[in-house]
């Protein structure tokens, strides 16, 4: 991680809240530049700007910054400092910043949020008032970017561009194979490189992170990141959970499907030979940095997979709205994982049944992929899912007719399978979704996907290779 990293942006964008959280999931130290002009002046920032004008107050913002910064430069650890909105306008503070340390700027929100931010602390607190608009060009030209930032039980969530080289903790990395051979620069020596593809998902494989965390001589007071989808963020999870009896770690996913799915949340674990993911633990990361600068090296069909589970949210949520390729900015990817985000805030440890409606589709999903070995990948796995969840919906009269029909049109859309694997009925899959982790005895439920934004959590009585609701009450 960077020894200095400045938090910038405009007016009200959240940057001084950013920075304190984020130092706190990364173990650094935060300091408010604006606090520290205060504290030189003896007087609040407003009081400088009516007796001495803005120009004095740059040149007391500028001498500030430096005397910050070579502070920090002879501390231990990282600190992160959040600017005022206005710090990089001069040219020679920019240059002094971005050459002392990493800059990231944090978009600024819509209009209707910015203006209930600023009417929030007074006009007094804000003397230059607005001045997103103006210095738009100015905030963009930064090119690493946060879009937004989420807290979650015992995790920071950012999304974001060109954040993972800031945020990664340096030298105690568990990284995919693929994404060791592709982000050799960002991950030159991991202490552990694990298989790519589901079928490795297994406690074999968790056993050797273990014996790689021995010999990199990890101890309790070490942070592991994890770097690649959402098998590596699973293992490297439920390693560190067991590490020691619990490690702290950090997750950095770099597929589509990874972000938007199963690198929030908190859940860690892998797959045995009974079922899919029957071993594991709730063990939070301290940071989720998602950067969509790993985007750029995924072909067609691994976005399409993540493609299914942002339709997945777009059910859950209601979100029945064509989002294209915009989709895959940092935004939209934020935009599609606040549906996830909320429903865990709700329910983070599955004690309401409020987080089980994030299993649509996925009860058939799991026993696809058992069925065909993991030949078929999971997005494709969760798009045919759906759509067979969305045809029981239906049978059963809980959705309308031809409702799973134009559930599979969405899905086709993207490339995507909507129809079981060659070979395989659904009779075929019923003993498999009879072993599911989410099964009561013999029954199972199924987060029924019955319509735009109603998901409903249904059970079914699986005995005997049939399906059959059950009838409560």
């Amino acid at each position: 991680m960077k020894k200095i990293i400045y938090i910038y942006g405009a007016p009200a964008s959240g940057k001084t809240t950013f920075a304190k959280r984020f130092a706190s999931a990364a173990d650094a130290r935060a300091v408010d530049l604006d606090a520290c002009i205060e504290e030189t002046a003896g007087r609040d920032i407003p009081s400088i700007f009516a007796e001495e004008g803005e120009e004095a107050f740059r040149e007391l913002e500028s001498s500030v910054l430096r005397r910050v910064s070579d502070e920090a430069s002879r501390r231990a650890g990282t600190t992160v400092v959040s600017l005022g909105g206005g710090a990089l306008l001069r040219g020679a503070s920019r240059d002094f910043a971005e050459s002392a340390g990493d800059v990231i700027c944090l978009d600024t929100p819509g209009e209707k949020e910015l203006a209930r931010r600023l009417s929030a602390v007074g006009a007094a607190a804000r003397p230059l008032g607005n001045k997103a608009k103006e210095r738009a060009e100015h905030y963009a030209s930064f090119p690493r970017r946060i879009a937004a930032f989420f807290d979650l039980p015992g995790s920071l969530v950012a999304v974001g561009r060109s954040i993972a080289g800031t945020f990664l903790e340096g030298g105690k990395v568990v990284a995919d194979a693929n994404v060791a051979a592709v982000w050799r620069g960002l991950v030159p020596a991991p202490v552990a490189v694990v298989p790519s593809g589901e079928e490795h998902k297994t406690p074999h494989t968790v056993a050797s992170l273990w014996s790689a965390f021995a010999a990199a001589g990890i101890s309790r007071r070490d942070v592991v990141s994890a770097v690649g989808g959402g098998v590596t963020g699973d293992l490297a999870g439920f390693a560190a959970a067991t590490w020691m009896r619990g490690i702290d770690w950090m997750n950095f996913p770099t597929t589509l499907l990874s972000m938007v799915d199963a690198s929030t949340g908190g859940k860690t674990g892998c797959d045995l030979p009974e079922g899919k993911n029957l071993a594991g633990a709730f063990h939070s990361p301290r940071l989720v940095a998602i950067d969509a600068d790993f985007l750029s090296t995924l072909d067609a069909g691994t976005l399409a997979q993540g493609r299914a589970e942002m339709i997945k949210h777009e059910i859950i949520g209601g979100l029945d709205a064509v989002i294209g390729a915009a989709c895959l900015d940092p935004a939209g990817i934020a935009a599609n994982l606040k549906v996830k985000i909320d429903i865990v805030r709700e329910d983070p440890f599955e004690k309401t049944g409020r987080r089980a409606l994030l299993n649509c589709g996925h009860t058939v999903a799991h026993a696809i992929e058992k069925i065909t070995r993991y030949g078929v990948s999971h997005g494709e796995a969760v798009a045919a899912g759906c759509v067979e969840e969305a045809r029981l919906a239906e049978r059963e009269g809980l959705a309308s007719k031809g409702w799973a029909d134009s559930l599979a049109e969405r899905f086709a859309a993207e490339n995507l399978p909507v129809s079981l694997p060659a070979g395989v009925a659904f009779d075929d899959l019923v003993p498999l979704m009879a072993g599911d982790k989410k099964r009561d005895g013999s029954a199972v439920s199924f987060a029924l996907p019955c319509a735009w934004g109603d998901v409903r959590l249904v059970k079914f009585d699986l005995s005997d290779g049939r399906c059959r609701i059950v009838r409560e009450g």
